[in-house]
């Protein structure tokens, strides 16, 4: 997981999609992975506008070095049930209305999205436990 920037485990219809983003190299030292800059606390910066490498401090801005990051995926089709792997650009894009990693099946040339995780919203009787 330290190697990863994105991963993720999902199931589709009746479908699946295991999908990662590796880290890049740094391209001045070729020694680290660049990632988030490290505040005082130990934690990266989740907000920081640049990556950073750990060993050197080269710093890129997010738009270039996501550009240049790939999504691998392994999957099983929800339409078709073909099993294969696939690479996409790290950058989503509308599918049915909705931001998605996209990429297509192999076999029936479908496209298949990899949505962002929703939190799901608790209703009235679970937030108050049914108390009147």
């Amino acid at each position: 997981m330290d190697e990863c920037i994105y991963f993720t485990n999902r199931s589709i219809n009746d479908g699946y999609a295991v999908a990662w983003v590796y880290r890049k190299e740094c391209p001045k030292c070729k020694k680290a992975q660049m990632g988030k800059p490290i505040k005082k606390n130990g934690k990266p910066d989740k907000k920081s506008p640049v990556f950073e490498c750990p060993a050197c401090k080269y710093q890129e801005d997010n738009a270039a070095m996501e550009a240049s990051l790939k999504v691998e995926v392994e999957y099983q089709c929800p339409f078709c049930k073909h099993e294969g792997q696939a690479t996409t650009e790290y950058r989503r894009k509308k599918l049915d209305g909705i931001d998605a990693f996209v990429f297509v099946c192999q076999k029936c040339n479908k496209k298949i999205g990899i949505t962002k995780k929703l939190k799901s919203k608790k209703s009235k009787v679970d937030a108050d436990d049914g108390k009147e």
